[in-house]
């Protein structure tokens, strides 16, 4: 595919579980994905354009966010932007390893929640906005089962926050689709990833209708449809990947 005429995807979060599998997706499809995340590019990893279209940003660093943000515009040598997937997220937890709740959640840890999952996917769209709208681009905002039902295992600021951003996808929705940009979310719920132990699995699998983990390359996929051609109407929706999980 001549560079000219290759799609370009921006997204956060890639180094595992979802946004591995997203990563390796639009890739297949002949996508240009570039990636950003808090840690820097393994060196053992073995895709080849990573090290050139890898960056290591701090989505909680508001001072350096937007210096990070131009940087990623001058990577985009056609000068547009076709997709930006917000997927990174953060969900303290206490020492032991428990939920952090309404009543122990730190102020500090509220603020660290909501400036990575919420206000940095709004700032890395309004930052790339000119990009998105020349090439009639989508958003994809990664939310949560957990943002619409008290989850065991996910923390409270985790699950407003994700709460906060579906609410945001709807408004982004209305203020970006007159410019060209579909803005949706979809929110996920139990995916089999490193993070889950087998005694984590087995406490939720009987709550699922599928009676099974959804994987991140089934969640991927529908991030890829909202990215595409497909789904050239669909604008303000918030798809739920829960294999029936809803209540």
């Amino acid at each position: 595919m001549e560079e000219k005429d290759q799609k370009t995807l921006i997204l956060t979060g890639a180094s595992r579980g979802i946004g591995h599998a997203t990563v390796k997706r639009f890739s297949s499809a002949g996508w240009r994905v570039i990636t950003c995340s808090r840690h820097a590019f393994p060196e053992d990893c073995p895709w080849e354009a990573g090290p050139e279209d890898h960056m290591q940003i701090d989505l909680s660093d508001f001072q350096a966010l937007p210096d990070s943000i131009n940087i990623l515009r001058s990577k985009l040598t056609q000068g547009g932007l076709n997709a930006l997937v917000n997927n990174a997220a953060i969900s303290p937890k206490e020492p032991s390893g428990n939920r952090l709740d309404s009543i122990s959640t730190e102020m500090d840890d509220w603020r660290h929640v909501f400036r990575v999952n919420f206000f940095a996917p709004i700032m890395l769209a309004r930052g790339l906005f000119k990009e998105l709208k020349r090439s009639n681009g989508a958003i994809v905002n990664v939310t949560s089962i957990a943002g619409v039902r008290v989850h065991p295992f996910a923390g409270t600021a985790y699950a407003t926050s994700k709460a906060a951003l579906a609410s945001l996808t709807r408004e982004m929705a209305a203020d970006f689709g007159p410019h060209g940009i579909r803005v949706n979310a979809i929110a996920p719920g139990e995916i089999k990833t490193s993070i889950l132990s087998p005694s984590t699995e087995e406490q939720l699998i009987p709550e699922i209708p599928m009676r099974r983990l959804g994987t991140p390359e089934e969640v991927a996929k529908t991030i890829y449809f909202l990215c595409s051609e497909q789904s050239s109407y669909v604008n303000g929706a918030e798809i739920h990947i829960n294999g029936g999980q809803h209540a």
